[in-house]
């Protein structure tokens, strides 16, 4: 567009140059026809009357100058308003294309300003989540820290305890230790009853087989020999009782026993079985302890 208003511009020019020619050639020429009539004048005297004066060429030219001088204003001021109106177009040019660069930084620092704040946003998330995070580890390690507490002290308790049965077990001549329990085995034979009174006396009582692997321990520390075990039907016929009151539910009897009937109301473990025998019997007898 600019372009084409400065050909106009340089059109406008060339054609007020042209009329300027044009009208330095007119006045030319008329100045030259009011010299050839002044003269033609001068000769002809005597026969016509005078047509042109030298005033009214000068009046002639003083109109054409002042036409002249007009269409040159008015070229001028053509050509001003036209400047004028390059220069406010380039000017507002000027100024839409910055008016669009700074709408442009504008929309960029919103759009930076919106990213920011979804990381604010984002950051203020995760900072909540790490907080819940940290307050969770911190009751973890406290919960920890007492149950460490705790253990610390089952620890001391138990050293105590161990320490101290280790100090019953070494004051405890011939007693055997097999699965948390002690184990005593006598030298002597004993009724039933008597038996059963030298164990309590010691903080212990006769045997409970309670499985096969306790049946075979017992059997391997007596040799075979027959052994009074906890077990008795005193209190009710065929209904067979442990010591401590329970029920025996299963026994490890052998082949036809037990067989006296009333007479016989007390055990003993041979290494073929159990056997029911009167009571007042003397046999060897195992005492067991637990701990």
């Amino acid at each position: 567009m600019s372009d084409g208003i400065y050909e106009d511009v340089i059109r406008t020019e060339s054609e007020g140059m042209n009329t300027d020619r044009m009208e330095m050639t007119v006045e030319i020429y008329e100045s030259a026809e009011c010299v050839r009539d002044h003269d033609f004048r001068t000769e002809t005297n005597t026969h016509q009357p005078l047509q042109r004066t030298g005033s009214d060429c000068v009046k002639i030219r003083s109109s054409r100058a002042a036409a002249v001088c007009l269409v040159l204003l008015c070229v001028l001021l053509l050509t001003a308003v036209i400047v004028l109106c390059v220069t406010f177009t380039l000017e507002r040019r000027h100024l839409i294309s910055k008016n669009e660069n700074l709408t442009n930084e504008r929309d960029q620092l919103l759009t930076n300003i919106t990213n920011l704040s979804e990381e604010r946003d984002g950051l203020k998330i995760k900072t909540k989540n790490l907080t819940n995070e940290r307050d969770q580890l911190l009751t973890m390690n406290m919960a920890l820290t007492n149950q460490r507490n705790e253990l610390t002290k089952e620890r001391d308790q138990f050293n105590q305890e161990r320490n101290e049965l280790w100090k019953k077990f070494n004051e405890m001549d011939g007693w055997i230790y097999y699965q948390s329990s002690f184990y005593f085995i006598s030298s002597e034979e004993r009724n039933w009853a008597e038996s059963r009174r030298y164990c309590t006396e010691r903080g212990a009582d006769l045997i409970i087989i309670n499985n096969r692997e306790e049946q075979e321990f017992v059997k391997k520390i007596s040799g075979g020999t027959g052994v009074w075990i906890g077990l008795t039907d005193s209190d009710e016929e065929d209904r067979w009782k442990w010591v401590d009151g329970t029920n025996m539910t299963s026994g490890i009897w052998e082949s036809g026993e037990p067989n006296g009937s009333k007479k016989e109301n007390c055990a003993v473990l041979f290494s073929s079985g159990w056997h029911d025998y009167p009571c007042n019997k003397a046999f060897k007898f195992i005492c067991v302890k637990n701990i």
